[in-house]
């Protein structure tokens, strides 16, 4: 999948998002949870026109969104 970000590419990505976008990666998460149900590529670019963000920053926190997700359901 084009999506899938190398690992230790993704942490440092998820490191950078609070000191760039002045919220935390949690915060984040719980804007794309709130907000429209949408496919991957999709969520990316509504938070990159909805909240301003760089491509890399939104993709990585989708990335970890759609992760989370995943790790609930097999909870």
């Amino acid at each position: 999948m084009s999506h899938v970000l190398s690992e230790e590419t993704h942490r440092n990505m998820l490191a950078r998002i609070p000191h760039c976008t002045g919220r935390e990666v949690s915060d984040w998460l719980r804007t794309v949870d709130e907000g429209p149900a949408l496919r991957f590529e999709e969520k990316v670019s509504w938070l990159r026109h909805e909240h301003n963000l760089a491509y890399g920053h939104a993709k990585a926190i989708i990335h970890e969104y759609e992760l989370r997700r995943a790790a609930r359901k097999f909870a």
